[in-house]
């Protein structure tokens, strides 16, 4: 195992990773902007390193800065966090040159996964079911055209290096296609520096439902149950669950093989998460592999026990997984609610500001993962999420009424400042969701119904 630990990331993830570092004796190195100065994981850390100014590309993604850090402080690994370089092929690269651990899985396997196009590509071959589409990125409108009318509309256009819920567009006419190809390829250039889009079918009625796989690096993996995360707003996550409730029998587990079969075909190593879809038959179908730690990792530590990061660090030193599938055991519902400083009432627009009052929830079987704190300035140059708060219980009813009494004793105020949570207390109370027949469609009708 090594010995000092940098964690090039922010927030509440850079916090979680400290205490788990704490946990198994490392010795912790934090990274901060000057946004983050007085950052909870800074204080908590034993070692915090200045390496720019606000903007994520003068810090956080300034690679150059970490390296020096890790150098500077004696760190012999590094942890991602999410977000951010997190599956930023070049970065492990640069660590492995450097002789640091990266805490994830290799620059090889993260560049080829990361490619959506190609991640397709390689999980068709693997004998994972996916909707009809692109095997690679379609460079030219006219072919694309082409290509999605083939297809049948509606049909989505995705970024190939996307992620977190960016870098797409729906396309439910033919006339309005080029348009969207055209805007989603410059936007795709902007945020992620490529260009290439890919294109496939649709689903305008189904459930977002991904598999946590965990692989070693002796050729062992397994899955770690089903999180349906289908409570999006602009395909970003606002609430998800585990197990995935109201699935046909046996769906998981055919999807937790096919996870399993398609991470040891692509040599993964580290914690990695399947994501699906699930149409009203029961059909599920590959979109793409997220090669990090997820934001609602908590809730599949809640029912199985295991501790992902400690698992990360453990399968990056080199330590086989040390259980097999059969001794994976999730017991019990978890859910986690997003708490992001977003108005729901205007689009979830941002609304950065300083928090005046802060009060987390607390009680049996209630975790609350967040950074925050009396005072806390909510910077503007950064993702809005303030807390996580996730709730454990034998039954799905008994934990949403326990989610819905943590969310009533949240306090997140200060002027200007608003938060999701009363917007997620509404959808815990949807009649709809509580009975498990939402889709990804759930929020925007929500949204459309009550004129948010």
């Amino acid at each position: 195992m090594f010995t000092t630990v940098l964690i090039a990331n922010r927030g509440e993830i850079a916090l979680r990773v400290v205490r788990a570092c704490r946990e198994l004796g490392l010795r912790t190195v934090v990274v901060y902007s000057s946004e983050d100065r007085d950052s909870a994981a800074v204080h908590l850390a034993d070692r915090a390193v200045h390496i720019g100014p606000g903007p994520a590309r003068r810090s956080y993604l300034n690679i150059p800065a970490i390296i020096e850090a890790a150098r500077l402080t004696g760190a012999d690994a590094i942890h991602p966090g999410y977000g951010f370089l997190s599956e930023n092929p070049d970065f492990a690269e640069v660590c492995q040159a450097e002789g640091i651990t990266f805490i994830g899985p290799p620059a090889s396997v993260m560049e080829r996964l990361g490619d959506k196009a190609v991640a397709r590509s390689m999980m068709v071959d693997a004998g994972l079911p996916l909707l009809p589409g692109s095997r690679s990125a379609l460079e030219h409108g006219v072919q694309a055209r082409a290509f999605a009318d083939e297809v049948g509309y509606p049909v989505i256009i995705k970024a190939a290096a996307g992620g977190g819920g960016r870098g797409m567009r729906i396309v439910h006419e033919p006339d309005e296609f080029l348009r969207a190809y055209i805007e989603t390829r410059a936007s795709a250039q902007a945020i992620f520096g490529d260009g290439r889009v890919y294109v496939e079918r649709y689903l305008s009625s189904a459930r977002h439902v991904e598999i946590q796989v965990l692989c070693d690096q002796h050729g062992n993996a397994v899955y770690l149950g089903a999180r349906d995360c289908s409570v999006q707003r602009r395909h970003q996550k606002l609430i998800e669950e585990t197990p995935a409730p109201r699935l046909p029998d046996g769906l998981v587990e055919r999807m937790g093989r096919a996870a399993v079969d398609g991470a040891l075909s692509a040599g993964y190593v580290g914690a990695g998460t399947f994501e699906f879809l699930v149409d009203p038959d029961g059909a599920y179908y590959f979109m793409e592999v997220n090669c990090r730690l997820q934001v609602e990792h908590p809730v599949t530590e809640m029912v199985t026990g295991i501790d992902l990061v400690a698992a990360q660090f453990r399968v990056a030193a080199g330590e086989e997984l040390g259980f097999s599938q059969d001794a994976v055991a999730p017991r019990g519902v978890a859910i986690e609610c997003r708490i992001n400083a977003e108005d729901p009432g205007r689009g979830f627009a941002p609304t950065p500001g300083v928090l005046e009052e802060c009060h987390l929830p607390g009680g049996p079987f209630v975790r609350v993962d967040s950074h925050v704190f009396p005072g806390y300035r909510i910077p503007s140059v950064y993702d809005s999420l303030l807390a996580k708060v996730i709730v454990w219980a034998p039954e799905r009813d008994e934990a949403l009424t326990r989610m819905r009494c943590a969310l009533g004793e949240l306090r997140l105020a200060g002027p200007g400042i608003a938060t999701t949570a009363g917007f997620l207390s509404r959808v815990l109370d949807d009649p709809t969701f509580r009975s498990a027949h939402h889709d990804t469609s759930l929020v925007a009708d929500l949204t459309a119904g009550s004129g948010l």
